[in-house]
């Protein structure tokens, strides 16, 4: 059974402030505009365009 800072340690946040993210609904968005994702997949596939990729680790926040 896991005791409770356990369990806080699990909900902490890892930043990375390498990553710059302005999506304000997404989880891993951080005050500072840094991702706090583990890692960060983009896509699609195939892009015509730096405007055609999208983050495809955004998840949205709850309310």
């Amino acid at each position: 059974m896991e005791n409770k800072k356990q369990s806080e340690k699990k909900e902490e946040k890892a930043i990375n402030s390498q990553i710059v993210c302005r999506v304000q609904n997404c989880a891993y968005h951080c005050e500072d505009c840094s991702c706090s994702a583990a890692q960060i997949a983009v896509g699609p596939t195939y892009a015509p365009t730096g405007k055609d990729t999208v983050c495809a680790t955004f998840k949205p926040k709850e309310l």
